[in-house]
């Protein structure tokens, strides 16, 4: 069996490693395409690299643009490659541009596709990357969800249930292959307690009507506790337009970071305020109070089971929020099923299982 892995933004790095690992354990064959859509060595190489992932086969370097040209770009440049190397499966993952452009490839040329990371819902249309979901999850021939909602979300669409694997979340298991490592580093810029931020969504960045409120709000929450903000790219630009913001002193705007590096100050946080699905799931199962700055949420396990409430752009109630983790009054979490370390196993039996 030949396969070939497609990724193309920084969360689906943190999802191949896992199962890519698992696969070459099994003796299966497999090749890494990189589309390019995180194209910076902060935001792609340097993930590859604390990964312990394999320089990819092929990389489409798609690089910036609207989600038009991007999906164009991965349609006309994956398509080539797809027909080269004719792969047995194509194993897409998470909700980028890349996961939803590489599987409409596979359908027109008849190649299987497997969705890791799939049957995540916000119910919400408005976003790209629900669209992505929707359609890929239409096209996918194998289905490996990560919590029990997401396989209701497939039933309730068609979803043939033969095609559907509860395997848990490989997130998870990248999480807890590389706890060890973090004793090594150095740690972040401030001793805890601290809040650690992290935002990119349009929703959040893009209107200063919205992102002037937020960082006023980050600035009083600064006032009670150090807060650490590892700055987005796309963020970085929408701050530095905004007329006469100065961050105040405890308000540590930083460059963005390695994935290890996030992790560890992930880790000694009190409170972590983000808009990233990653994020939600990761603090979850660390135990951190999570505090997302949306309305809705694809993962709304982490906020049933664990430690996510959503905020919305009710800046007060995040304030009053980050008050309770401060005084440990914040609500308490349990990890999910099968969100064990052990997800990418259970994919690698299945293909391996596709072989006898």
């Amino acid at each position: 069996m030949n396969l070939l892995h497609v990724v193309g933004a920084r969360p689906n790095f943190m999802k191949l490693a896992p199962v890519h690992l698992a696969l070459r354990a099994r003796g299966l064959a497999q090749a890494v395409v990189h589309t390019g859509q995180h194209y910076d060595a902060a935001m792609s190489q340097v993930f590859f690299d604390q990964l312990g992932l394999p320089a990819p086969d092929v990389n489409l370097e798609v690089g910036s643009g609207s989600h038009a040209e991007q999906t164009a770009a991965v349609l006309s440049k994956f398509e080539k490659v797809a027909l080269e190397r004719r792969p047995d499966w194509v194993v897409v993952y998470g909700d980028v541009n890349s996961t939803m452009a590489a599987s409409l490839v596979c359908a027109k040329i008849g190649i299987r596709v497997a969705h890791v990371e799939a049957g995540l819902r916000s119910g919400d249309r408005r976003m790209p990357e629900e669209i992505n979901r929707l359609v890929t999850d239409q096209i996918a021939d194998l289905l490996f969800t990560p919590s029990e909602d997401a396989d209701a979300h497939l039933r309730r669409e068609g979803v043939a249930p033969e095609k559907i694997r509860r395997v848990g979340n490989v997130m998870i298991d990248t999480l807890v292959r590389c706890l060890p490592q973090l004793e090594t580093l150095p740690p972040g810029p401030v001793a805890p307690p601290f809040a650690l931020v992290t935002l990119h969504r349009p929703s959040n960045v893009d209107d200063p009507a919205t992102l002037a409120p937020l960082l006023d709000s980050l600035s009083r929450i600064a006032a009670r506790l150090p807060v650490v903000f590892p700055v987005h790219p796309r963020s970085a630009a929408k701050i530095k337009a905004l007329p006469g913001f100065r961050p105040p002193e405890r308000l540590h705007l930083i460059d963005p970071v390695g994935y290890l590096e996030f992790l560890a100050m992930e880790r000694r946080a009190t409170v972590v305020i983000t808009d990233s699905g990653g994020v939600q799931e990761e603090s979850t199962w660390l135990g951190v109070p999570c505090l997302t700055l949306r309305e809705n949420t694809e993962r709304p396990v982490t906020v049933t089971l664990g430690t996510n409430l959503l905020i919305g752009f009710d800046y007060r109630r995040l304030e009053a929020e980050v008050e309770k983790a401060l005084a440990g009054t914040f609500k308490k979490g349990v990890v999910p099923p099968l969100w064990d370390g052990r997800a990418a196993e259970r994919i690698a039996d299945v293909f391996a299982g596709l072989t006898r």
